[in-house]
């Protein structure tokens, strides 16, 4: 049961105690750590702290040329918003148009807040993150990503070297580790979808935790049906080990399948997890790449998608100008639901957070999509008291993340003080602020959005082959007798007559969903029409395909869907029926030919008739493995 406060309408978060982990329940606060905020007294004789001095720093400068916020044009939140030309460009620009980025030694500023210098950032530092870009995310979170959070008083934050990071912490927080002679009931339990990113399920299993997959469909995790959460729930088997109590689930863009998750799925989904007692772990590197056009799109082939109830966003936005300038005015929220501030925003589907009446909910955020993956910097969201045993955690393992990278994206988006400090941001001596940094996200998901719609229109042209047998005597041409035939060959001697017709076979290739989010499309091979299927095993035939695919003729790269199977059974039964493609890695200039050319190999690969092919193949194929193993490939990302 939620708890209220007198006069609050707003419940408490719940006290989630009671899954912490044995050593995150025995965590104190670090005594180094606390002391350090004395260290910002103002002219303060520090003769306590353990601390390098920083003028032996050999940097004395920070500086890039850094993109200035809107480099690349955007596409429109509504497909029916600005004309549909906004997506026929790959990557509509203004040129490599730059700023000079640059973090002084020092800067004269007193507050903490806004200063931004190597002096401060270089030295040991809070597990929180670095004050400025501590100060600037929190703001983003809770006021603009995150303004309805339900529960009095609303997350917190910490600064995480990445969402990987992000998910150990977390892990690490609210799970036991179990390992073969303990007792069964103590062996806990995490739920994912069935094709999962795989780093995750590689992080849980040496934990000891039971991998559980949940049903998905072309949105994502499913609540009802067979496999649906509330099935495997409902139906859990105790002999296996305790119920879950963790998801881990991305919700938009799912990877890999691309799926995103309604409004109305993620209630249902929460309900059960509050019947459940199961906290939601909500990996979302991909939710600013959201792509409004891609219903339409495939509807117009012939597609089906998921009716959007996403309206729970504010209903007091209006449409963003499409332009390189900026053009956002803050909006007051209205009066059921606060506005973001901004109309793209305000467009995407929410967190699970916008529902999280109990605090159950973990988010983990990321600079790898919207920065660099190098960056290795991210944040996580979640309740306070949660958030206080992650900071717990923090202070003992990486205390916080990179000071030269925390510096250099503080810098570009924040800027110095009003002129005091010595820096200069992104956009001339302010940095970027909130509103370039919004519209350089709005810049993003348009240039992605492009990509996807390249690479789907190219996908859907070549998704059948079609056999056309000779030509046939029209019908009304066999009823003819042969006098009136040739009465008609007199009368029609410029040659106009009835030309007859044709059998057109179509044969069904692959199959796939257009995604609503993300970076990848998930292809459905359909093995079944295959000349050689049943005469070979199904997943011989599959990585003979993928051999194919990568001789020089085609020279192209797909990741097999068998490494992101939840499970081995999973991986047999169905797992090699898939592959992954992401239009977001290869040169805007290669999308169009690489694409073509996967599609050109799928073809050449359903003409194979003979098994001697397939045996010439598979000896090419000099990566071998134990059967079930995944192997890790470096090029695939994430």
């Amino acid at each position: 049961m939620a708890c209220f406060k007198a006069n609050n309408p707003k419940p408490q978060a719940i006290d989630l105690s009671h899954h912490y982990s044995k050593t995150t329940r025995n965590r104190v606060a670090s005594s180094i750590k606390d002391f350090y905020k004395y260290f910002t007294i103002p002219d303060i004789g520090n003769l306590a702290g353990g601390l390098p001095n920083n003028n032996y720093f050999p940097f004395d400068t920070l500086e890039a040329e850094a993109a200035v916020p809107a480099r690349f044009v955007p596409t429109p939140n509504k497909p029916s918003d600005p004309p549909s030309d906004e997506l026929a460009a790959t990557s509509p620009s203004d040129g490599r148009s730059a700023k000079r980025v640059l973090v002084p030694k020092a800067a004269e500023t007193p507050d903490i807040l806004r200063k931004i210098d190597l002096k401060s950032a270089l030295q040991y530092g809070t597990a929180q993150g670095y004050p400025p870009l501590y100060s600037f995310v929190r703001q983003f979170t809770r006021e603009n990503m995150h303004p309805n959070v339900p529960y009095d008083g609303g997350p917190e934050i910490i600064l995480t070297c990445g969402a990987t990071d992000g998910f150990a912490k977390s892990l690490e927080a609210l799970s036991n580790t179990w390992s073969e002679g303990d007792p069964i009931n103590l062996k806990e339990g995490m739920l994912v979808e069935q094709y999962a990113y795989m780093n995750a399920i590689q992080a849980a299993k040496p934990r000891g935790l039971n991998i559980v997959p949940v049903a998905i469909d072309k949105e994502g995790m499913c609540a009802e049906g067979p496999h649906g959460l509330r099935d495997v729930l409902e139906n859990w088997d105790t002999s296996k080990g305790k119920q879950p109590h963790l998801i881990y689930t991305v919700t938009i863009g799912q990877n890999p399948t691309s799926g995103t998750l309604r409004v109305s799925r993620r209630k249902a989904i929460y309900a059960l997890c509050v019947k459940y007692d199961v906290i939601i772990i909500e990996d979302d590197p991909y939710w600013y790449l959201q792509y409004p056009s891609a219903k339409a799109s495939a509807l117009r082939h012939g597609g089906t998608l998921p009716t959007s109830d996403d309206a729970t966003r504010p209903s007091g936005s209006k449409p963003s100008p499409i332009s390189g300038r900026f053009s956002y005015i803050r909006k007051k929220p209205v009066a059921e639901r606060k506005s973001s501030g901004y109309p793209f925003l305000d467009s995407l589907v929410p967190s699970y957070l916008s529902i999280d009446y109990q605090g159950r909910v973990v988010r983990l955020d990321t600079f790898s999509k919207t920065v660099a993956p190098g960056c290795r910097l991210g944040w996580i969201t979640t309740q306070p008291a949660l958030c206080e045993r992650l900071l717990r955690i923090t202070e003992t393992s990486t205390q916080q993340p990179s000071g030269f990278v925390q510096s250099m994206i503080a810098e570009l988006i924040m800027g110095p003080d009003n002129g005091h400090g010595k820096g200069m941001g992104g956009k001339g001596e302010g940095g970027w602020q909130m509103d370039g940094w919004v519209r350089w996200l709005e810049g993003l998901r348009g240039n992605y959005e492009r990509r996807m719609k390249v690479m789907c229109s190219i996908l859907e042209e070549g998704k059948e082959i079609i056999k056309t047998e000779g030509q046939r005597r029209s019908l009304a041409a066999v009823a003819k007798t042969e006098a009136e035939e040739a009465e008609e060959e007199e009368e029609d001697h410029d040659g106009d007559g009835d030309e007859g017709w044709s059998v057109v076979e179509k044969t069904q290739l692959y199959d796939f969903n257009w995604p609503r989010g993300g970076m990848f499309v998930w292809l459905h091979l359909r093995f079944p029409t295959h000349p050689l299927y049943g005469k070979v095993p199904h997943r011989t035939l599959a990585q003979a395909l993928f051999v194919h695919l990568t001789t020089p003729k085609y020279l192209v790269l797909a990741c097999p869907g068998t490494i992101f199977a939840a499970t081995d059974d999973i991986r047999t039964d169905t797992g090699w029926q898939f592959l992954r493609l992401c239009f977001a890695a290869v040169d805007e200039d290669r999308l169009d030919r690489f694409t073509r050319n996967l599609v050109a190999g799928i073809h050449g690969f359903w003409a194979i008739t003979k098994l001697p092919h397939v045996a010439q193949l598979l000896a090419k194929d000099v990566v071998t493995h134990a059967p079930g193993e995944v192997v890790r490939v470096t090029g695939f990302g994430c």
